[in-house]
Order: structure tokens, then C-alpha cells, then sequence
């Protein structure tokens, strides 16, 4: 007797051609390692997991953004390596738009969380656009704001224009709205992003929401809340939401995180979404650092959770 699933979509089949973009980029982390993390995920199967979900997809190479090596730190502290950090943006901004003029969903491969700002830019040119952003912290800090100076802990404020970034252009998303952008399963939160975020129409779904109400109910929710009365939606995935447990190969790790399974499922909640909406416009997967991993643990977590973002199941 053979199996079969009681789900009647195909998950067997992504429909849409998907572009897989590296940015080996650390200065947003000024730290070592992050610039790996597209060579990690490759090298955790990333190619064997998109086949096995059937999808056709285009491997086009790396960006070549600038170097811990090649750059000094900024003058100003608060805000570390900024002027490098607005060349890559402006880059991967126009080649992600570039490849969704050509029919594309770019998956680009981190790198540290400040290249979102260029997936998101670039992703938000012509469509307005939701964001979900599954990630242990908030991103939501400032030049102005920030405790470290990294620029990997402001990308989503950025996308907003919010603080300093309202004088930055470069790093703003346009058609990126508050209200269409959800935070899910944070846990660890600075005190001026905790303010500003209870103020702003930003949703936060924190690891507490997700321990009363389960990760599927609170995917589902995310979903409706980015894609209500929005073109597409932006799925940005840094590795640091999961438990260290699961994934050691991270710069911030924050114990308590999701644990591998729900990660999956969150995934697959964002795919069967799109099969059914075809709302997925780009995905990005961050902050995998290979001298901090475990036998590639963590590189092989980031392919595996894409894949099922874009349909991968076990049946």
C-alpha cells in the first residue's frame, strides 16, 4: 500500500525559479567568521536540500563586498564600518532587484543580519512589502542608540528610516511599512529597542508567545499581519533564533531559542503560505559563523531550514 499525503498541495515542486546570491560580509558583526557563513551553508547540503524539494533553483556565485582587512573602523564608534556597510547595501540591493525583474525569489546567504538591509532595499523597489523577521533580538538599535557600534543589530530599523537612518537613504526600504512587520521569537531585547518597539506598529511575537500558543499559531499569525494589504513578503532568517543547543555557530547566541523542529515548522508554514498566496518576494539566511560552529552544525541547520522554506517536506 503506498503512502500518501493527506495534504492535497504538491509539495514536491517550488513553482518559482529561486536565485541563491552569497554575501560574504562581516562588518556589520566587526568580527571574524560571519563572512564564511555562505561557504558553510553551501557546504552543509544546501544544493542536495533544494533538490530533494524539487526546486529550481540557480546558484550565482558571491558578492564581493568589502573586508574586515580592506576597511578601517569608522570614525564615529556608534556605528562601525558604515560607509563599507552603504557600498554593500547599495550592491546587493541592485542585484536583488535584479533578480526578481527576472523572475527570481533571491535566497541570499549571510554573512552577518546588516545584509538585510540591501535583500530588504532591494526586494521593496517595486512592491509593497511585508517582513518577518525570526531572530532572537530586535535589530531595532541606532547609531545613536546602539551599545556595541555593530550595524547587524540596526538593519530593521534601518529598513524604516527610523532615528539616524531618516538621513540615510541608502539604508532605508521604501514600501516597507511598521504595520506589516512582525518580530518573531525574541528574547533578548535592549532596553531603547524594548521603548520604541512598544510605541512603533511593529508586532513582536516574543519566545513566551510562542510557548503559550505554539510556533505553527504564531507563524500563521505573522503571516496574516506582514501580507494584509501588501504585494509580497520578505522572510529574513538569522540563525540566532534557534536554541545554541541546536545551533552553536552563531556571534550573539541567546539561550532559549526554538529548537530545530519548530524552526521547521515555521518554515513550512511560510511555504505552504506561498503555495497557496505566492507571496514569498526573497528570503534571506544569516549570522552562520564556522569558527564558532560544531562540525557544521549550524551551516547545515541554515540549508536545511531554506530548503523547507521553499516546500521541502518529509512526505
Amino acid at each position: 500500500m503506498s503512502l500518501q499525503s493527506t495534504n492535497s498541495r504538491d509539495h514536491s515542486r517550488y513553482v518559482s525559479p529561486v536565485a541563491v546570491l552569497g554575501v560574504p560580509f562581516a562588518l556589520g558583526a566587526d568580527r571574524r567568521g560571519v563572512d564564511m557563513g555562505p561557504s558553510a551553508i553551501r557546504y552543509g547540503g544546501l544544493s542536495a536540500a533544494l533538490d530533494t524539494a524539487g526546486v529550481d533553483y540557480t546558484d550565482v556565485g558571491d558578492l564581493s563586498p568589502p573586508t574586515l582587512q580592506s576597511q578601517p573602523a569608522s570614525a564615529d564608534a556608534s556605528a562601525k564600518y558604515l560607509d563599507a556597510i552603504a557600498e554593500m547595501t547599495d550592491t546587493l540591493a541592485d542585484r536583488v532587484a535584479t533578480e526578481i525583474a527576472d523572475g527570481s525569489v533571491p535566497l541570499v546567504l549571510g554573512g552577518d543580519h546588516s545584509i538585510a538591509m540591501g535583500t530588504m532595499r532591494g526586494a521593496a523597489q517595486t512592491s509593497e512589502l511585508g517582513v518577518i523577521w525570526f531572530d532572537a533580538h530586535g535589530d531595532y538599535n541606532t547609531p545613536t542608540t546602539s551599545p556595541s557600534g555593530n550595524v547587524h543589530g540596526m538593519p530593521l530599523a534601518a529598513a524604516h528610516g527610523y532615528g539616524d537612518f531618516a538621513e540615510m537613504p541608502w539604508a532605508t526600504a521604501p514600501n516597507v511599512a511598521e504595520e506589516n512587520t512582525v518580530i518573531v521569537g525574541a528574547r533578548s531585547l535592549d532596553a531603547d529597542e524594548r521603548a520604541v518597539l512598544r510605541e512603533s506598529d511593529i508586532s513582536v511575537f516574543t519566545m513566551e508567545d510562542i510557548d503559550k500558543r505554539g510556533i505553527g499559531p504564531v507563524t500563521d499569525e505573522a503571516l496574516d499581519i506582514a501580507t494584509d494589504g501588501v504585494d509580497d513578503v520578505h522572510v529574513s532568517l538569522d540563525l540566532d533564533w534557534l536554541d545554541p543547543d541546536d545551533a552553536p555557530g552563531v556571534g550573539t547566541p541567546v539561550p532559549g531559542g526554538v529548537t530545530y523542529r519548530e524552526a521547521h515548522t515555521a518554515m513550512e508554514r511560510v511555504a505552504d503560505r506561498d503555495a497557496a498566496e505566492s507571496v514569498l518576494r526573497s528570503l534571506d539566511v544569516v549570522e552562520v559563523n564556522p569558527i564558532l560552529d560544531q562540525r557544521n552544525t549550524t551551516g547545515e541547520r541554515a540549508a536545511e531550514l531554506a530548503a523547507s522554506a521553499f516546500g521541502k517536506r518529509i512526505l
